[in-house]
């Protein structure tokens, strides 16, 4: 097998031709002006130290030296060698609360954009782990599938917000069911959730969903993003000015704070451990660190051809040619034979 890495390179051969048109020219020329000058034999006799072939040479070797160092850029590659390609690790799914709630700004800028910036962070870490997104408010839905496109997954990370998901409210025990079912059914482990949310449950039972969850073999992380004391929730209008902060029927403004106590349970039922969210983003990174503690599972094992580089031979001649050039002189030794006499 034989190709070029850099085929499109191979247009520079036609500096070759050129080149050759060049020369061709330039030894016409300089002949036609030996002979305006003078008689061409006389003129041949008094420059008789120049060698029009050696000149002839280090014009062929310079063109050959350019042939050769072109094909080298345009980087020949010869036969193909096997190669294994293994990937191990966990599956994980990350559930990001998009509810009005996460808006509060008791976690500057806000507390949802502050948890987006962790679980950038922790996506930039994972090495060979598939990672999934799922987005809950007062429904839940698979954001991102399980993945090894790192990239794909920040992209849909980046556009969670709030207006994902119209209905109202924070249904944790919804998210914990939606992730569970991104995992493989006939697995029962290597299934890692991580849940960040305020824990303000207003519609299921989320304890139950987590017991669920364990029996398939998930496991849960908790992340509590928020305060203990209760903030206001900011709204705005929908060209992002605030107007104000949400309130109830009765006219009176909706506090949101953190609650701690469901989210520890909800870990504790599966094994798993709970943590607040700190402004030094510590939280994730120790969810990671027992992450690959773990058992891992191959993800993707592939055998596939790779063709091997075979430019530096003729990077070597090339250069070799051009030093060569270099080193011929167009000039001559000239036997001078004694055409006088001695008296």
């Amino acid at each position: 097998m034989f190709r070029f890495g850099f085929i499109h390179l191979l247009y520079l051969l036609l500096l070759v031709p050129a080149m050759i048109a060049f020369f061709v020219y330039a030894f016409r020329k300089k002949r036609k002006s030996l002979a305006l000058f003078g008689n061409l034999d006389l003129m041949k006799l008094l420059s008789a130290s120049v060698s029009r072939k050696r000149q002839i040479w280090k014009a062929a070797i310079l063109i050959a030296g350019v042939f050769f160092l072109v094909f080298a850029l345009a980087r020949p590659q010869f036969g193909t060698k096997m190669k294994t390609v293994k990937r191990e690790g966990q599956d994980i799914v990350i559930a990001l609360d998009v509810s009005l709630s996460m808006m509060a700004e008791d976690i500057k800028p806000n507390r949802l954009e502050k948890a987006k910036h962790e679980i950038g962070t922790m996506i930039d870490k994972f090495q060979g782990d598939r990672v999934g997104l799922v987005a809950f408010a007062g429904k839940a839905f698979v954001q991102c599938p399980l993945t090894l496109d790192y990239g794909a997954a920040k992209m849909f990370l980046d556009v969670m917000d709030p207006s994902l998901i119209p209905v109202h409210g924070t249904a944790v025990g919804e998210a914990v069911t939606k992730s569970a079912s991104c995992f493989s059914e006939q697995e029962r482990k290597h299934k890692i959730l991580i849940l960040i949310t305020d824990g303000e449950d207003h519609i299921g039972n989320p304890l139950e969903t987590a017991k669920a969850a364990a029996r398939e073999g998930v496991v849960i992380y908790t992340v509590g993003i928020g305060s203990l004391e209760g903030v206001p929730i900011p709204v705005a209008d929908d060209r992002g000015t605030s107007t104000g902060f949400k309130k109830n029927r009765e006219g009176g403004v909706v506090m949101t704070k953190l609650d701690e106590l469901t989210l520890e349970k909800i870990a504790l039922e599966t094994g798993g451990k709970y943590y607040r969210a700190t402004p030094g983003e510590a939280e994730l990174t120790r969810i990671y660190d027992d992450i690959l503690k773990m058992e891992k599972k191959s993800l993707a094992s592939k055998q596939f051809e790779q063709y091997e580089e075979r430019f530096q031979s003729m990077v070597g001649i090339a250069l070799f040619l051009l030093v060569l050039e270099v080193m011929i002189t167009e000039r001559k030794r000239v036997k001078k034979t004694w055409a006088g006499r001695f008296e």
